[in-house]
């Protein structure tokens, strides 16, 4: 068969199932191309899941009658800048588009009108193509004294067969609804207004540049309850600025939806970045639930690929490690700031179980040893012994945790004494104990409410954060196999893991090559006990693949200090006497990451007095 040239509207169209597959995408392109052209104001208008119409107005610089007939050409943008010898960087991209190739696509399978007016003055034009079809430029009006109006009627009208694979009108809605919140997030100062099927579904302002109009446009976006339980996020390395907010693990969701991901203003999604995302996450977080994060990563456009895909969605790092480290490192550190805080939502769950009692009357044959008063019998109160002795809370420090009992329980409301300052125990954060219930649940008193501390989930978080301590400290304990293992991979696998031997024997993994395609094991970490060597290696190089680092052996090793945290923990139902609650509130305090257990649940729920009396009606 000879070689043939194909032609250009069928190149167009082959062109258009990349850069524009479904209206969500079309609309992507068109409000890029508004942001890049210095609009302060986009509205968005679909009807028909966007396959009818699609309108997008923004007020950017706009463009004259010559640039129209341009700005439909393959591969005809103005974001490119030759230098002197002609050559185009592609290295160093600063724009969200540059490929020039969104306007010719759209115009090939649908029918495009632009109209524009320069802001340098002027009249205003526009310009149409109709499936390939362009028509002269000609005089019209506009609205506004600068920017462009991009309409899209019958979207794929000249590629039937793309229709076929369309989802529902609504699906399309919300997908469209979907990428808009994305480019709202990523820039604040920008006013957006989405019209569907001529319902206003989406109307935000523009926003002061920075973290408390970021924050404003999030909370608008993703509701008040990610505000209240977002963590500031800001940490730079070697040039890279990781910014954003993430929310409290006990802010997490079922599934990764609320995972919101920009490199330098751009959307994406990328599996570095999301694999960074679950590793700062994998102590906090139970495997099926997801944290909540919006993540802004700026890096020098040298040291990043955008140019991937032309839908470019996916980014290429130069260094992926040091992106890694900073994302993972960053949320760490907003994590361990947060301290022994849970999300605002607990206690809204809680409150939610409430019911109001209208059973019996309390007067009507109630005993203590009724069936009805069976609810009542694991309060312990303040069961102290009557002499005093001194006791010791497995797990906590001698400081806090060697406290006599007193005689008259009473006494431990009075103020004491704590770095020379008298301090009512009714002002520390986690209050003081005054009940526990069913030999499970701590009850304390702050200032203005109440708290329940789940005993066994609290002293296990302060366990399992001792434990990885020590890890951090190296002193992962080694054990060598009686006879070393070889484990077959591919040999690229081989190789990856090999190159990090180094890293590997800091988790207690002595790995060394043994040829092509092979390595060899010869001491594995001692908590893991007989561990599936085979399976473990293997996992670390599919963890190396993905996401450039060994995520296996460290959740591997995190879930065997859970299994054991949980193993040495205070466990539910033993009776606690006053001053071990107060020892164990006074050591979640101190110690990061206590809101919540190890699977991400939290530890304790605090009521609000006022709460307290919505549930009885006095508010």
């Amino acid at each position: 068969m000879p070689i043939r040239r194909l032609p250009p509207e069928t190149v167009n169209r082959i062109a258009a199932g990349e850069v524009v597959e479904r209206p969500s995408s079309a609309i992507k392109e068109l409000v890029e191309n508004a942001l890049d052209a210095g609009a302060t104001r986009v509205e968005v208008q679909a009807d028909g899941g966007g396959l009818t119409r699609i309108l997008i107005a923004d007020d950017g610089h706009g463009m004259a009658a010559d640039q129209l007939a341009l700005a439909i050409e393959r591969h005809a943008t103005s974001k490119l800048e030759p230098d002197d010898a002609g050559d185009v960087d592609l290295l160093r991209i600063h724009t969200l588009g540059f490929r020039g190739e969104a306007l010719p696509s759209i115009g090939s399978v649908a029918r495009l009108t632009i109209t524009s007016r320069p802001k340098e003055g002027g009249d205003a034009h526009a310009i149409t193509v109709e499936g390939g079809d362009q028509r002269p430029v000609s005089p019209a009006g506009f609205p506004g004294p600068h920017g462009a109006r991009v309409e899209v009627r019958d979207l794929f009208y000249a590629t039937p067969a793309r229709l076929k694979f369309m989802k529902s009108e609504r699906s399309e809605a919300m997908a469209i609804s979907e990428e808009i919140k994305r480019q709202a997030m990523a820039h604040e100062a920008v006013a957006f207004t989405l019209d569907l099927d001529g319902k206003t579904t989406l109307r935000l302002p523009a926003e002061h540049p920075g973290d408390v109009g970021r924050l404003k446009r999030l909370a608008a976006l993703l509701g008040r309850d990610f505000e209240a339980n977002a963590l500031l996020i800001d940490q730079e390395r070697d040039g890279v600025r990781l910014s954003g907010y993430a929310g409290l693990p006990t802010y997490s969701r079922g599934n990764a939806a609320h995972q919101y991901l920009f490199v330098n203003g751009r959307p994406v999604k990328d599996r570095l970045l999301q694999g960074a995302l679950r590793g700062a996450y994998a102590d906090f977080l139970a495997r099926d639930r997801h944290p909540a994060a919006v993540l802004f990563l700026d890096i020098d456009p040298l040291y990043v690929d955008v140019n991937v895909h032309p839908a470019k969605a996916e980014v290429r790092f130069r260094d992926p490690a040091l992106v890694r480290g900073l994302i993972v490192g960053a949320l760490r550190h907003a994590l361990a700031a947060a301290g022994h805080r849970a999300s605002t939502t607990v206690a809204a769950d809680a409150l939610s179980g409430f019911r109001p009692h209208s059973g019996v009357a309390a007067g009507a044959g109630y005993s203590p040893s009724s069936p009805s008063a069976q609810g009542w019998s694991g309060w312990q109160g303040w069961a102290a012994p009557a002499t005093a002795t001194a006791q010791v809370l497995p797990g906590l420090n001698e400081r806090s945790a060697r406290i006599e009992t007193l005689d008259r329980p009473e006494e431990f409301a009075q103020p004491v004494q704590s770095h020379g300052q008298v301090i009512d125990p009714l002002d520390y954060p986690l209050g003081a104990a005054r009940a526990q219930l069913h030999g499970t649940y701590i009850v304390s008193q702050t200032r203005d409410g109440l708290i329940v501390v789940d005993q066994h989930a609290a002293h296990e978080r302060l366990v399992y954060e001792r434990m990885k301590t020590q890890m951090a400290a190296g002193s992962v304990t080694r054990q060598a196999l009686l006879t070393p293992e070889v484990v077959e991979l591919d040999p690229a696998e081989a190789e990856r893991v090999s190159a990090r031997a180094d890293e590997l024997a800091q988790l207690g993994l002595i790995v060394e090559p043994f040829g092509a395609g092979a390595v060899l094991v010869r001491e594995t970490p001692a908590l893991l006990g007989d561990t599936d060597v085979q399976g473990l290696i293997r996992d670390i190089a599919d963890d190396l693949a993905e996401h450039g680092a060994a995520l296996a052996l460290s959740e591997r090793l995190g879930e065997v200090c859970g299994t054991m945290a949980c193993h040495g923990s205070v466990r539910a139902g033993r009776v606690l006497s006053a001053p071990e609650m107060n020892a164990l509130l006074r050591q979640m305090e101190a110690t990061p990451h206590s809101g919540q257990c190890n699977h991400g649940r939290p530890t304790y729920v605090e009521l609000k007095l006022g709460d307290l009396e919505k549930l009885f009606g006095r508010r």
